[in-house]
């Protein structure tokens, strides 16, 4: 399958030319959900791939409901791919089970990361939405084994909903961004936290975006320069309208503004949260679920974060709105590869799948 999106800007003609290759199962178990893969983080190390995800126990409910038994636990799963993406390994670390699963106790943190270690990932989990603390842990030997739980800071909120999305700035030097309870203890807008001690100690930065009357949550972010950020987010303005929007820092996290709605609509049922990544040949690469039929996996580019291309479909086979909260990462050979899940039937088990595409050339 191709497709090709074609961009007129200012007399120019910017053209993206994408090549879907194939579409891969990752995880796909009877009696069980697999969710959620934005909640946990995807990290990448040439062509050995790691994605998080929960395993929950399957149980249909109304078509409006994820179909997933929430008094029972959601179970953290890893899975690991070393060719590419093209065939994956589930793995439940015991290290990865939050205390209320009989995983470690939650600490604080007492010896400094080294965020430059060639096999460090970092990934931060909340407790709750709306109100409460967050967790992290961390690794150096790309995932196999993990330190934590470690407390995070409230950092003067009512709550921290944290996922993982942190760009390393040097050996002890951390942005991370996150998604904080409102000042009426609803879910949520975003903010930019920082650590210069390896993580000992974080300080709020800034705020990214106003107080919103829906939400503005789940922040996925690259740097451009020295000192440009770019973050998506995932934005509800009211009970009927989901969006993306993507705001530019040119001072290095201390303010924001808002660039660009790249995605006016993504869907009922709260939209759908971006991945955003920058390619080596320097677009900007948006990936993310659309929850309106056809239910589908989506792209989008652009040159400088403000003017994106059109939808690129990744695939448009969804049975139902419940699919998404999708991470994508480029391997060596310039292929993307987007991880998301996906419901195969609108009455079996969801799955976890990545799809593997060509982005074409700038």
């Amino acid at each position: 399958m191709r497709y090709i999106s074609v961009l007129f800007i200012a007399g120019l003609c910017w053209c993206a030319q994408t090549k879907v290759h194939h579409h891969v199962t990752i995880f796909n178990e009877k009696g069980r959900y697999g969710g959620w893969p934005a909640n946990y983080g995807l990290w990448s190390w040439g062509d050995e791939i790691v994605v998080g995800f929960s395993s929950a126990t399957f149980q249909l409910k109304t078509p409006d409901r994820h179909p997933y038994d929430n008094t029972k636990p959601e179970v953290p799963r890893l899975a690991r791919s070393v060719n590419g993406g093209e065939a994956w390994t589930v793995e439940a670390p015991p290290t990865l089970l939050p205390p209320e699963q009989g995983g470690p106790q939650v600490t604080p943190l007492d010896k400094p990361m080294n965020f430059t270690d060639p096999n460090f990932a970092m990934m931060l989990r909340f407790t709750d939405t709306n109100v409460g603390a967050s967790r992290f842990w961390y690794t150096v030997d790309r995932g196999k084994s993990w330190k934590g739980p470690y407390a995070f800071p409230l950092l003067g909120q009512q709550g921290i909903a944290a996922r993982t999305d942190y760009i390393v700035n040097g050996p002890k030097d951390a942005f991370i961004f996150l998604t904080a309870s409102k000042s009426d203890g609803k879910e949520g807008r975003t903010l930019c936290a920082r650590t210069e001690d390896g993580g000992l100690e974080w300080k709020f930065v800034s705020w990214i975006g106003g107080e919103p009357a829906g939400f503005n949550i789940m922040p996925s972010t690259v740097r451009v320069s020295p000192k440009e950020l770019l973050t998506a987010t995932r934005v509800k303005y009211d009970a009927d309208t989901g969006a993306v929007e993507v705001y530019r820092s040119k001072d290095n996290a201390s303010s924001w503004q808002l660039l660009a709605r790249p995605v006016t609509w993504s869907g009922p049922f709260n939209g759908n949260p971006p991945s955003m990544i920058r390619l080596r040949d320097g677009r900007l690469c948006l990936t993310y679920g659309m929850r309106s039929p056809p239910y589908r996996i989506c792209a989008r580019f652009s040159n400088d974060g403000k003017t994106w291309s059109d939808e690129i479909v990744l695939r448009n086979d969804g049975a139902s709105w419940d699919l998404g909260y999708v991470r994508s990462v480029q391997r060596p050979d310039g292929n993307i590869v987007t991880v998301y899940y996906f419901p195969e039937q609108p009455h079996t088990e969801r799955i976890i799948a990545a799809t593997i595409w060509d982005p074409g050339s700038k």
